[in-house]
């Protein structure tokens, strides 16, 4: 039986070939393969985040390690005995993966519907770029020459999605600035990592209310897309699984239409004959310093702490942060806050070690990773999201009057978690 990798390759190259129904039709006929994990192929919105392929060889007790493992409860033995994957717990941290000593959990793919996108010329596609990207397919390949590579490829265009990670950070620096009033009060964030978010949705509710209503950078990066270009369709490219599974959330599903990790956009490029590093530039730098370190663990800290210095800079309670990577520190962290051991006013947490620039299908060391996005935010013409025009421009696009407005309650950056 053809294995999952081999049906992959076979059908993403067939994909850019454009020949993906005369390929599944030799499929049919000539070869034996598995109906599901054609299925998980072909229509990854209808299964989890990650895959459960094959049959479980390990022991009772080894799988029965390997479901309690999982924070979420999103693992359990199905009627064959095979440990599978509840679609609806199942939040993409893809620890599980790693730790499958069967390897028979694989992350889901998203390329085959992407490239059937792509290719349709009466639909226009946005490409929208994790800020993590720097350097992940190589230092020859500035964001210009990506944005060309994307082009190449059949995309309308690409986004950075660190422009809007700058509108978050203005927005969560004027929630601190509204409801921190005293040395009681504290606020928890990242917005920009769903695993955070969902430990505190699932196993931390009594946190909730310290959560400022911030949708991710990825969810205002789709919106804001959409709403200046309705017909649009939206691809995130980043690091991160578990994108995977908030962009079929239903509160903000709206956002984004597929989501691929680096190593899925580097497989297209392979298959087409791509090198990113030889495309020519196409330079729109728009984002500032704040939105391009968001990218590594304490970087929404540090750009909130500074926007917020520059908004109030005599406010009486001044902003503490700490943060922590990692679902183990995560978790320590917010069972400190709940047994009052706290120590800041602001709390990031983020589930991947060294933030996303740790995710797990990264192309480039996590250390390399954060050199580069610190370099990358060196480069900014801006500090702060408050001091760059850009940022102005778009929240007045998109109907936003005043940057004070973003407190309001409104469909693109609002979410009530």
């Amino acid at each position: 039986m053809i294995s999952f990798k081999e049906l992959y390759d076979r059908l993403v190259k067939a994909s850019i070939q454009n020949n993906l129904v005369e390929e599944l039709d030799t499929l049919h006929v000539y070869d034996d393969f598995d109906p599901y994990q054609l299925d998980c192929l072909l229509n990854p919105q209808k299964y989890a985040p990650v895959l459960s392929i094959g049959d479980c060889e390990c022991n009772d007790e080894e799988k029965k390690n390997c479901i309690n493992r999982c924070l979420f409860d999103a693992l359990y033995i199905d009627e064959k005995g095979n440990v599978a994957v509840d679609k609806d717990h199942c939040v993409g941290c893809a620890e599980c993966v790693g730790n499958c000593h069967a390897k028979k959990l694989f992350e889901s793919k998203d390329i085959i519907p992407t490239l059937a996108a792509i290719y349709d010329p009466k639909v226009p596609v946005y490409a929208m770029i994790a800020p993590a990207f720097v350097n992940q397919y190589s230092s020859e390949v500035t964001p210009g020459k990506l944005r060309s590579a994307f082009k190449r490829l059949g995309f309308t265009g690409m986004v950075e999605v660190a422009l809007f990670a700058d509108i978050l950070t203005l927005k969560e620096a004027l929630e601190f600035d509204k409801n921190i009033v005293d040395e009681e009060d504290f606020q928890l964030t990242s917005c920009c990592c769903p695993i955070w978010i969902a430990m505190i949705r699932k196993v931390y509710k009594q946190l909730i209310p310290r959560v400022p209503g911030s949708v991710s950078p990825m969810v205002a990066c789709g919106r804001s897309i959409k709403q200046i270009h309705p017909d649009a369709l939206t691809v995130f490219i980043g690091p991160c699984v578990a994108k995977k599974a908030e962009a079929r959330e239903k509160d903000v599903a709206d956002s984004t239409d597929f989501v691929l990790t680096f190593q899925e956009m580097q497989d297209i490029f392979n298959y087409a004959g791509i090198d990113p590093s030889k495309m020519e530039e196409d330079v729109r730098d728009h984002s500032s310093r704040a939105g391009r370190i968001y990218a590594t663990t304490g970087g929404v800290s540090e750009a909130v702490e500074r926007t917020l210095e520059r908004i109030s800079p005599d406010r009486k309670v001044r902003i503490e942060t700490v943060y922590a990577d990692g679902v183990p520190a995560c978790r320590a962290m917010l069972n400190d806050i709940l047994s009052g051991k706290r120590t800041a006013n602001f709390i990031e947490g983020m589930g991947c070690v060294g933030g996303c620039v740790g995710g797990p299908k990264i192309l480039i060391p996590k250390e390399e990773g954060r050199e580069n996005v610190f370099e990358y935010g060196k480069r900014a013409t801006y500090q702060t999201p408050i001091d760059n025009p850009y940022v102005i421009e778009l929240l007045h696009r998109l109907g936003f009057d005043t940057v004070e407005s973003l407190l309001e309650d409104n469909h693109i950056f609002t979410r009530n978690i």
